[in-house]
């Protein structure tokens, strides 16, 4: 267990790096920020230079590879860094200068037990991306298949633990000053951090991921996600299929092309919608980088070591959510809040659809370039205070996408509306999913679920209630009140425990004498 002292230290050293980024300014300056942070800030900026403009996404950056990972997850919460913050912190690129290969090829031997000849026939030196967990090499195997290689960093698991376990203590110690830190629920937002986290640094688990949604996207035309060599994944190297491609984000190179870049617009969106909604599993690092156009138009994704789930109800929500916005009814998105336990039920309906009537309706009908779902969720997370609505930890992967999304499709069109797009998807979606029929499906699987559960219950209640054996039924025997479990009182109660000594001592006296007691 790491002393109080040692976190302290830690979070004194990320301090005075965020304050020669001038990104202790906002939390100093903030009314919500609880005292005894703010007196943590003034100490750790005691003696730096501020610049006047803060640098968040450089300040992560200069702190290091679990730094990068959490700045990244902030900027999806302006609730908790403020719109300032978040959307600087969008710019924040995983990326640190490589490791020698020396490094990377002995980490690939230990991995493999095998010499790496046996595996490879040529692994190119030069790495083609190097982030914060892990670094690719291009590569050829032994038959033949141009492959690219992901090796982990050496000892990164190791740096996470101490990072992340500074981060619970501190989320703890926030959370505990109650008020507004508690509603903003630190401690859950580092959970979910630290579980992506983990599930990053298991390469096994990304090239799973990778692998379940590409059975997932199948029926969908123009997406797809590359093979995974299992013969050469392991815990600490991951290999898939070399993908031949332009990245999203060149968009001259994409329009030099010749791709159509409103529909590679559109098709993103759907995308990710399919696996949001449809799938309720997805891809939730969906940056430029990790994003490739084929020659015949087909987007490529990679990189699946931050993956998003969301159970069946919270997608019915969701989609009714986001379909109540593009059509006014807000009274409906209102109550979906108040169903799901979003919001508080002393709060108004009424009230909290007159508050999301003032974040949807500048939106309806206006191109992204003028208002967008990022904004919307601004705007959203500025009424949540006003209505004690707790961080949804579930949603945060999402939010983080849908920004993400939007970023990319704005620049492929930046004249895309993204609510004209969504709609007629979600729309279908809830039909088939929340109408009629599909409410009478729902109804007969469950019953039809307990029928065939029926024999199961009754087993169990014969267990808990054995038939009577062979043995006759006990008879009734007389209620003997219990000396300490009398109701007398006071003196008559030690009366009682007197004369049940006196009798008892005659009783064994007498036996003694009349020889019934040895």
């Amino acid at each position: 267990m790491t002393r109080p002292t040692i976190h302290i230290l830690r979070l004194l050293k990320w301090g005075r790096t965020l304050a020669r980024h001038g990104a202790l300014r906002g939390i100093e300056g903030d009314p919500n920020t609880p005292p005894p942070v703010k007196r943590l800030v003034r100490i750790a900026r005691f003696g730096t230079v501020q610049p006047r403009v803060p640098d968040y996404a450089a300040a992560f950056q200069a702190i290091g590879p679990a730094a990068i990972k959490l700045g990244q997850t902030l900027a999806t919460r302006p609730d908790i860094v403020g719109e300032e913050a978040a959307h600087n912190l969008l710019t924040l690129q995983d990326s640190l200068p490589p490791l020698p290969f020396e490094q990377v090829e002995a980490e690939m031997a230990r991995s493999f037990g095998v010499p790496l000849t046996s595996v490879f026939s040529e692994i190119d030196p030069v790495p083609v991306g190097s982030a914060s967990i892990a670094q690719v090499h291009r590569g050829v195997t032994v038959e033949g298949h141009t492959v690219a290689i992901k090796v982990l960093r050496p000892g990164i698991r190791e740096k996470f633990a101490k990072d992340i376990e500074t981060y619970e203590w501190a989320a703890a110690h926030l959370e505990g000053l109650g008020g507004e830190a508690r509603r903003l629920r630190p401690r859950m937002t580092i959970a979910n951090f630290k579980r992506w986290t983990h599930r990053e640094l298991d390469l096994r688990r990304e090239a799973a991921s990778s692998s379940e949604l590409a059975e997932a996207m199948k029926g969908f035309e123009g997406y797809t996600v590359p093979d995974v060599d299992w013969d050469r994944t392991n815990g600490r190297v991951m290999t898939i299929e070399w993908v031949d491609g332009i990245k999203i984000g060149d968009v001259e190179a994409l329009r030099a092309a010749g791709h159509d870049l409103p529909q590679l617009a559109s098709r993103l969106v759907l995308a990710f919608l399919t696996q949001a909604i449809s799938g309720g599993f997805f891809h939730a690092d969906m940056h430029q980088g990790n994003l490739f156009v084929r020659p015949d138009g087909t987007i490529v994704a990679i990189d699946f070591g931050i993956m998003g789930r969301i159970d069946r109800r919270a997608r019915q929500w969701l989609a009714e959510i986001l379909y109540g916005l593009t059509t006014g009814n807000y009274r409906r998105v209102a109550e979906i809040h108040f169903e799901a336990q979003y919001v508080p039920s002393y709060h108004s309906v009424e009230e909290f659809a007159t508050a999301l009537r003032a974040v949807g309706e500048p939106m309806r009908g206006k191109p992204v370039s003028e208002l967008s779902v990022g904004m919307m969720l601004d705007s959203l997370f500025a009424i949540t205070r006003d209505f004690d609505m707790q961080t949804q930890p579930h949603l945060l992967l999402l939010q983080k996408t849908m920004v993400m999304v939007e970023g990319i499709a704005t620049q492929l069109d930046p004249k895309i509306n993204m609510w004209d797009v969504s709609a007629p998807y979600v729309r279908s979606w809830i039909r088939d999913e929340l109408g009629p029929e599909a409410a009478l499906a729902d109804r007969i699987r469950e019953d039809f679920g307990t029928l065939l559960r029926l024999p199961q219950i009754v087993r169990r209640i014969e267990e808990r209630f054995p038939a009577k054996g062979g043995a006759p039924d006990q008879p009734p025997l007389p209620e003997i009140d219990l000396v300490w479990e009398g109701k007398a009182e006071g003196g008559s109660r030690w009366l009682g425990y007197a004369v049940a000594v006196l009798v008892g001592g005659g009783l064994v006296w007498a036996g003694q004498m009349l020889g019934w007691l040895g």
